[in-house]
C-alpha cells in the first residue's frame, strides 16, 4: 500500500506534465485576452458551503463528498467543484464592492468526488473554470461559451457540439414544477429509486436520469414555461451566439447536476471513436447563489472543464502535442578542469535562455554521449584538455553526426 496511489487518483509523471502545462497555458492566455484574472481557493472548505451552495439534493452532496471533522471538530469537505469556493471568496473579500463585472478563472483546480473511477473520471480530478459576477446580460453567457470553445480547440479537441437550454428562474420555475409533478406522479412507481427520492425536492433532476429517460419523452419542458424575462434572456443568448458564428442546438433536457443553476445552462459535447457522446465542458448561470451564501444579490455564471477528460479525448483523437525537447545542449567534459569550465558554460547558457545541462553522475566520456543520445539532445558541446588549451569547444550536431570547433567565447551567442 505504501507504494500504490489511492484508488481513483493518479500521479502526474514528468514525461506527461508538459501536456498539462500546455492546457493550463492555453487557458491562461485565452482568458487574459478577455480580461479574466486568476483565482485560487483553498482545497477544503466548511461543509455547509457545499450543502447550501451545491445543494443538498444533489448526488455530489448526498453521495460523493469527502467530508470529515478536523481536530477542532469542525466539519470540512474537500471541494467537489470550483464555483462555491469562488463565490465564498467573492463575498468574503468584498469583491462585489470593486468594479463589476468581476471576471475570474482557475486552471488545474484540484477537486474531489467519491465515485466509481472510470476513464476520464477520477476521485481526485482537476478543472479549468470560469466564474463571472455582476454581469446580467446574455452577452456574457455567449462570451464564456466562446472562451470554452477556444480552449478546447487550442488543445486539439474538435468535433464539438454546443447544446443550450434555459431552466428559468424561481419565478417561472415554481409554476412549472407543479406541472412537472402532476405529470410525474402517475409514473412514479415505475421510476428508479433515485427519481422517486427527487420527486418532492428537485423533480427537474428526474429529467436528467439516464435510466428513466425513455419513459419521460413527453414530459413538459421548462422552455415552454419561461417567464418573459427568462424567455427574453434566452432569445438574446441565441442572437449573440449567431452573431459570433457559433453553432448550437437547443436541448430541453439539459438541467445540469447542481442545484444553483438558473436561466442559461449549456454543455459542450464531442464523440468518442465508438460514437459515445462525451461532455467536455458544462456550465450555466447561478444568479441567486451569491445571495444564497450571504452576499448581496449579484448575478453569476461560469463553467467547468475537466483536464483529465481533455487529455483522454486528445489520446482518442491522436492530437496530443509533441513533447518539447528536454535540453537544447549537453556539455560533455573530460577531467576536473574541463568540468569546472563545463559548469561555467552551462550556467552562461541557462542565463541566455538555452536549456543546458552536463553530467552529474561521474560517467565516462562515452557514457555521457550515450546519455545525451537517450534524452534526445541535438547539440553536444565537448570540453577536454586540448580544447581548454586552445580556448575552444567542439560542437557536435547529433542529427547530422558532424562536429566543428567553435571559439569558447562565441559558443553561448551561437546557441542562444
Amino acid at each position: 500500500m505504501l507504494t500504490q496511489a489511492p484508488k481513483g487518483t493518479q500521479d502526474l509523471l514528468p514525461q506527461a506534465s508538459y501536456r498539462w502545462q500546455r492546457i493550463e497555458k492555453s487557458m491562461r492566455d485565452i482568458c487574459a485576452l478577455a480580461g479574466y484574472r486568476e483565482i485560487r481557493t483553498p482545497i477544503f472548505e466548511h461543509t455547509e458551503l457545499f450543502q447550501r451552495g451545491v445543494g443538498d439534493t444533489t448526488d455530489v452532496v448526498q453521495k460523493e463528498m469527502y467530508t470529515f471533522n478536523d481536530k477542532g471538530n469542525r466539519s470540512v469537505t474537500l471541494k467537489p467543484e470550483g464555483t462555491a469556493g469562488a463565490v465564498r471568496a467573492f463575498i468574503e473579500s468584498h469583491l462585489y464592492a470593486d468594479t463589476l463585472p468581476c471576471k475570474l478563472y482557475y486552471a488545474a483546480c484540484p477537486c474531489f468526488r467519491y465515485e466509481k473511477p472510470q476513464a476520464g473520471r477520477l476521485r481526485q480530478f482537476h478543472q479549468n473554470g470560469i466564474e463571472v459576477f455582476g454581469a446580467k446580460d446574455a452577452s456574457v453567457d455567449a462570451e464564456i461559451i466562446a472562451l470554452a470553445l477556444k480552449v478546447l480547440d487550442a488543445n486539439g479537441i474538435d468535433g464539438l457540439r454546443l447544446t443550450i437550454n434555459s431552466i428559468g428562474c424561481p419565478t417561472c420555475r415554481k409554476a412549472y414544477l407543479e406541472k412537472l409533478r402532476a405529470y410525474l406522479a402517475p409514473k412514479l412507481p415505475t421510476l428508479c429509486k433515485t427519481c422517486q427520492e427527487r420527486f418532492e425536492r428537485n423533480p427537474m433532476r428526474i429529467l436528467d436520469c439516464k435510466e428513466d429517460a425513455d419513459k419521460l419523452t413527453d414530459a413538459p419542458a421548462m422552455l415552454d414555461n419561461l417567464c418573459e424575462d427568462c424567455a427574453g434572456h434566452f432569445e438574446k443568448l441565441q442572437g449573440y451566439l449567431k452573431a459570433m458564428g457559433i453553432e448550437y442546438a437547443i436541448d430541453a433536457r439539459i438541467v445540469r447536476g447542481l442545484d444553483y443553476y438558473t436561466k442559461t445552462v449549456f454543455e459542450i459535447i464531442t464523440d468518442s471513436p465508438d460514437g459515445t457522446p462525451l461532455t467536455v465542458c458544462g456550465g450555466g448561470r447561478y444568479d441567486g447563489l451569491v445571495e444564497e451564501l450571504g452576499g448581496p444579490a449579484t448575478p453569476g455564471i461560469g463553467w467547468g472543464m475537466g483536464i483529465e477528460r481533455m487529455i483522454m479525448v486528445q489520446d482518442m483523437r491522436g492530437t496530443a502535442p509533441e513533447a518539447p525537447a528536454l535540453l537544447d545542449a549537453f556539455v560533455v567534459t573530460l577531467g576536473d578542469e574541463a568540468r569546472l569550465e563545463g559548469m561555467k558554460l552551462v550556467n552562461e547558457l541557462r542565463e541566455k535562455g538555452v536549456k543546458a545541462d552536463l553530467d552529474h553522475a561521474a560517467r565516462s566520456m562515452k557514457a555521457q554521449f550515450k546519455y545525451a543520445g537517450k534524452i534526445g539532445v541535438k547539440k553536444v558541446i565537448v570540453i577536454a584538455g586540448d580544447e581548454l588549451e586552445k580556448g575552444v569547444v567542439k560542437l557536435r550536431d547529433m542529427d547530422e553526426s558532424s562536429e566543428a570547433e567553435v571559439a569558447r567565447e562565441s559558443i553561448v551567442d551561437m546557441l542562444s
